[in-house]
Parts: C-alpha cells; structure tokens; sequence
C-alpha cells in the first residue's frame, strides 16, 4: 500500500479546522494547510501580491504593505470574474507548495491535506481519499456568524456562495458529520482514519 494522502474539505465553517487539529493532536499525523499556503502567496514582496496591485490599486494595500484582505474580499465575493482572476493567480502557488512539502514527507505513511476548495481549485489529483466534513445548515450559519461576526444574510450569502455542500458529500470517499457532540466527532474520525475505505476512484 502506497503513502495514504487523506485530502480534508468542507463547507466554510462545517468543523474542518476541529477535524485537522485533532489527527495532529492525537494521530500525531503531519498536517498540510491550503489557507496557510495562500496567505503566504500574498506576502509583501511576492509576485501574487504585487498582481493584485497592479489590478485593483495600492488602496488593497495596508500602510506596511501587507494585503487588506476584507477590501479584496469584497471585490471578489460580489464580482465572480474577479474572483476567478484572484484563483488563477494564488492555487498554482498553493499546488507548488504541496509539491514542496510533499517532497519532504515522502516517508510518512499518513499525510493530511486541508484544502478547502479541493474540488474548485481542482486539486483532488494530488490526494489518495477525500474526507469532506459535514454539518446541518443551521449549525454551519451560526457558526459562521460567530466566528466572523456577520448577520444571518451575510453568513448565508457565503455559504451559498461556495460549491453546495451535498455536491462535495456526493464526490467524497469519507464523510464526517459534525452535527453531534466533539466526543461524535472524534470517533467518527477515529474509525475512518482505522478503516481505508475500499474501492477508491484514485
């Protein structure tokens, strides 16, 4: 059997972080974060950042060069076009640097990718079993709203704004339903870690 790449996705707020915190914490597994990788495509200095100057204009910028990510965001959030330009300029530096790190794990049995937008940024070639992390709709939006501070309208707005949820669950090898208890959560993620799911597409 082959290295395991467990590809981890989900809805925008479904409990993703809770499941890749916990097979670090516990598993012990290395874990390899999308977001992370994004953000350092934006640093000050980098070619991505320096794009979307250009672009939009040096008000994108904050005083000490970093990005302002919320001007950006609602550039993109409301303009699909921009947001698509935006894509095609952060994942390829998102897939080189798995490249990178995959390079450096290429003994560990276990690897875990966190990528939110596996299935947009069509990156599930790069992963041995998707796990896609599933909550009711209710529970998504609250904790969207807490976690960001945004109204119920804003919350649902960017949940429907993403690839639905029930499509992520259709393509994937894994599903963890988040709608219980941490305890519910953990065992669910116990047993699908123990037991490979057969008959896999990759």
């Amino acid at each position: 059997m082959g290295q395991r790449i467990i590809g981890l996705t989900g809805g925008i707020a479904t409990g993703k972080s809770t499941v890749s915190e916990y097979l670090a914490r516990v598993h012990h597994l290395p874990v390899l974060d999308a977001d992370i990788y994004a953000r350092q495509a934006v640093e000050p200095g980098s070619a991505v950042l320096g794009a979307i100057a250009n672009r939009y204009g040096a008000s994108l910028l904050h005083p000490d060069g970093t990005l302002n990510r919320g001007a950006l965001g609602e550039i993109v959030f409301n303009q699909p076009a921009e947001k698509a330009w935006l894509e095609q300029q952060i994942h390829p530096v998102v897939r080189q640097r798995f490249g990178e790190a995959m390079a450096e794990l290429a003994e560990a049995p276990v690897v875990v990718q966190v990528i939110p937008l596996l299935f947009e940024a069509n990156l599930a070639d790069q992963v041995s079993e998707i796990w896609v992390v599933t909550c009711p709709f209710d529970r998504q939006r609250q904790r969207l709203m807490e976690r960001n501070g945004l109204t119920a309208e804003q919350a649902t707005a960017r949940i429907q704004s993403q690839m639905p949820l029930a499509d992520k669950v259709a393509l994937a090898d894994v599903v963890i339903d988040n709608s219980a208890d941490l305890a519910a959560l953990s065992r669910r993620v116990d047993e699908a870690l123990q037991h490979t799911p057969e008959g896999f597409r990759r």
